[in-house]
């Protein structure tokens, strides 16, 4: 079976439609932790995102035979995750997070842990403060790594309005970080 791993998704993705059904591991091998990396900076919970990665891969498989081969098999899946990821935001959004993650390892420098965790953590409270159109956007370009090409297939806007979201992205996430820091 190593022969596909050289085999694009979309090569994958045909044959699973003509019947090879077990190739769809090597989708789900490749997608797997992009996918919940991107739920999570989005939703921030890891039961949540195992669901949501879950249930998309279940949609995305039952769903081949709409995929267009001649697209870009990650936007789709992408976009798949991204309309499980509102579906939970919508259901969930008035619900606090806590962070119960602060057991530490003794051969960690904890001081030096300790300000990587803020850093982090005080980013995170910036992205909960901004509506989630512009959290998503500064998710995929920064976090996912992910063009404007890419982004405007996953959230199915145009181009401009992918620059003129990032734009507006980066200019909250400072107000809100420069506020939240004074």
């Amino acid at each position: 079976m190593d022969e596909f791993k050289n085999k694009s998704d979309e090569e994958i993705i045909d044959m699973v439609r003509k019947g090879n059904k077990d190739l769809y591991t090597y989708i789900i091998d490749r997608y797997e932790d992009k996918l919940k990396r991107y739920a999570n900076y989005m939703l921030r919970d890891e039961h949540k995102v195992n669901d949501v990665v879950q249930d998309s891969f279940i949609k995305a498989f039952i769903n081949l035979n709409g995929f267009n081969i001649k697209m870009i098999f990650s936007s789709w899946i992408y976009r798949i995750v991204h309309n499980e990821v509102m579906n939970i935001i919508n259901k969930y959004k008035n619900t606090t997070y806590l962070d119960i993650n602060m057991d530490y390892d003794s051969n960690i420098d904890i001081e030096d842990e300790y300000v990587k965790e803020k850093l982090i953590s005080d980013t995170h409270k910036c992205l909960d403060k901004m509506k989630p159109m512009y959290r998503e956007i500064i998710s995929l370009y920064y976090l996912d790594n992910k063009s404007y090409e890419e982004i405007s297939d996953i959230l199915r806007i145009p181009l401009g309005t992918v620059a003129v979201r990032l734009k507006r992205a980066k200019l909250i996430m400072r107000k809100i970080c420069q506020t939240q820091m004074n």
